[in-house]
C-alpha cells in the first residue's frame, strides 16, 4: 500500500508534503504532486502537512477521487523508479486523467 495524491492538489501544488518526505518520493508534474508507490515508505508524514487535505492512504480514497489511484500508480510506468524525486526534478507531464482535469480558476495558474 502507499499514500495517494487526489484531486485539491491539481493546480495548486502546494509542496510541503515534498519538504516533509524523509525519502524523497513525491514528484511533481506539470498540473498536481503524485507519490511513486514503489518508493513510499509509508510513513504518513506527508498526509498532515497538506494545506488542502490531497493526501490519503491508498485504502482511504474517498470514492469520488478514486481515479487518482490509478493515476498516482500508472505516471511511474514510464518513469520506472528513479531513487528519488530530486533526482529527476519536475517532470513535463502529468497521467491523462489529470490532464482531462477541468481548470479551476481559483486556483494559481
Amino acid at each position: 500500500m502507499t499514500y495517494i495524491i487526489a484531486e485539491p492538489c491539481v493546480d495548486l501544488l502546494d509542496k510541503a508534503c515534498i519538504e516533509e518526505c524523509p525519502v524523497d518520493c513525491i514528484y511533481e508534474g506539470n498540473r498536481m504532486l503524485y507519490i511513486h508507490p514503489d518508493e513510499c515508505v509509508d510513513c504518513g508524514a506527508c498526509e498532515p502537512v497538506c494545506p488542502v487535505e490531497a493526501i490519503f492512504y491508498e485504502d482511504d480514497v474517498p470514492e469520488e477521487w478514486a481515479g487518482y489511484t490509478k493515476a498516482n500508480y500508472d505516471f511511474f510506468e514510464e518513469l520506472g523508479s528513479p531513487g528519488g524525486a530530486s533526482n529527476v526534478g519536475k517532470i513535463d507531464n502529468d497521467h491523462e486523467f489529470v490532464k482531462n482535469q477541468p481548470k479551476d480558476i481559483n486556483k494559481k495558474d
